[in-house]
């Protein structure tokens, strides 16, 4: 869950529009259609009167997602829905920005910012900084196309299915007829933007993380540096809930908000007692409220594993305290500290594992593929050698030579389905024949641990905290890099 700080800045409000969706993309020799087509200046010959619905501006350029400098030319009027018609004011490459476009985005940078709690006009300044931002949006889209980064399907309807529950809906069915009930097209347009937003946030990823590079002797550096004694294995307990609104934040009306503000501050209360049941407090806060809240006891968690914000929340509680109501772009959140411990050890569980892959691909079908793996099961069954049959059978070419032998693994190490059955299957025991994205699979646990990874652990945070400190200035010069091979011409 994300949270905002109610003191960001007027760029710091540019910069979060659009991010937060998180999901997980891959990358295809086929390029992914993640907006529609270019508009070439060509074809800008006639262009539509009018201001565009958010439905033209999801495909188009829409959200507001990156810090940029300015531009060296600037809009000199400024623009506003009664004064705006519809016409070319950037070509980017192929591409143009429409002034609707902007208005568009515009009117989406000011709901977030009044979120956030920082309300801003519509200035030539943000106009100026909100059409840069839509200029880097366009490069990074069509850089997008050229790569092939594909949008995993399950993730977006994941995402959607979270909406549509924080929006009080059963179904992603129930989420798309609520939105095109105000405007036929807007739940395409809604879920094109999602993909879009991902897809960047996936690019400045893989470009951020190909630019820094962190040495061995850099980490060493940092954990002999006073600012490390800040690298701790403090876990925190959190109670953590959320009223989320009755519609979208920028549709509510002064009284729906109260209202919600009157819940968060009625459970903040209730929050307040020792040994509070948690779930009692949120039903009783609740009342009459139309959509249920979400959330609860969240157990303990490192603060290097929360979002920047809610770290920075949740270090300043004491035990026992619960934070003022958070105001965020999809709820009200109320935190509670309930518990904090400390340990310089960091022990976890690891499974020395075996297996035997058979892949599905374009040269061997899935029913092909569950019939071999059937037939090496039941050899195994038959007292087979387990590393015999993966060094002759298996389609994993980095395990089958060591005869499947996949050394100690941990949690997480391994995709979902196949740590789920590693951790129910005894040691020395192998498991039936299973399914992943990669094709058919058997394991064997050949060992189980408990492994003291505290060394590990601290220089992880180490990086992790070089790699934030360094990633901001190679994301701006990779931004400045893109800008600076593009062709993009500014009309006054």
């Amino acid at each position: 869950m994300r949270f905002f700080s109610l003191h960001q800045t007027h760029r710091s409000v540019l910069v979060a529009i659009g991010m937060s969706t998180g999901l997980v993309f891959s990358v295809s020799a086929h390029a992914a259609t993640v907006k529609q087509p270019a508009k070439t200046v060509v074809a800008q010959n006639t262009v539509a009167t009018g201001n565009q619905s958010a439905d033209t501006q999801s495909t188009n350029t829409q959200s507001i997602n990156n810090r940029l400098t300015p531009t060296t030319q600037s809009i000199n009027n400024r623009l506003t829905p009664t004064n705006s018609t519809d016409g070319i004011l950037a070509l980017v490459n192929d591409n143009a920005i429409l002034k609707s476009d902007l208005m568009a985005a515009i009117a989406q940078t000011q709901a977030r910012a009044q979120a956030a709690g920082q309300p801003l006009s519509n200035s030539p300044q943000l106009q100026s900084e909100v059409l840069n931002s839509l200029i880097l949006r366009e490069l990074q889209l069509s850089l997008i196309n050229r790569m092939g980064l594909k949008p995993d399907e399950a993730a977006i309807n994941q995402r959607l299915a979270q909406i549509a529950q924080a929006q009080g809906l059963s179904s992603l069915t129930a989420l798309q007829q609520r939105l095109d009930s105000n405007k036929a097209g807007s739940y395409a347009a809604f879920r094109a933007q999602l993909i879009e937003d991902a897809a960047i946030q996936a690019l400045q990823q893989r470009q951020i993380s190909n630019r820094v590079r962190i040495s061995e002797q850099d980490i060493d550096a940092f954990l002999a540096s006073p600012e490390a004694k800040r690298l701790n294995q403090t876990e925190y307990q959190t109670i953590h809930v959320r009223v989320p609104y009755i519609d979208d934040y920028s549709r509510l009306s002064d009284a729906q908000r109260a209202t919600a503000l009157k819940v968060a501050q009625t459970l903040r209360t209730k929050l307040q007692a020792d040994n509070v049941d948690v779930a009692a407090a949120i039903a009783s806060a609740r009342g009459s409220y139309p959509i249920e809240l979400q959330g609860g006891d969240m157990g303990f968690h490192k603060a290097s594993a929360l979002p920047t914000e809610l770290a920075s929340e949740i270090t300043k509680l004491a035990v026992g305290a619960v934070s003022a109501p958070l105001v965020t772009p999809e709820g009200i959140d109320i935190v509670k500290l309930a518990n904090k411990k400390s340990s310089d050890t960091t022990i976890i569980p690891q499974w020395h594992t075996r297996h035997i892959l058979i892949k599905v691909d374009e040269l061997q079908t899935d029913a092909l593929a569950e019939q071999k793996i059937n037939d090496l099961y039941s050899q195994l069954r038959q007292g087979a050698d387990f590393a015999g049959l993966a060094a002759t059978y298996s389609d994993d070419p980095g395990s089958a030579g060591r005869g499947g032998d996949l050394d100690w693994v941990s949690e997480a190490d391994m995709i979902g389905p196949f740590e789920a059955v590693m951790k129910n299957t005894a040691v020395g025991d192998y498991s039936a024949p299973f399914k992943t994205q990669f094709g058919w699979h058997i394991l064997k646990v050949e060992g189980k641990r408990q492994h003291d990874v505290s060394e590990q652990s601290r220089r992880a945070m180490a990086k992790q905290a070089l790699y934030q400190r360094l990633a901001p200035q190679a994301q701006e010069d990779w931004l400045q890099e893109l800008r600076a091979g593009a062709y993009i011409k500014v009309f006054e």
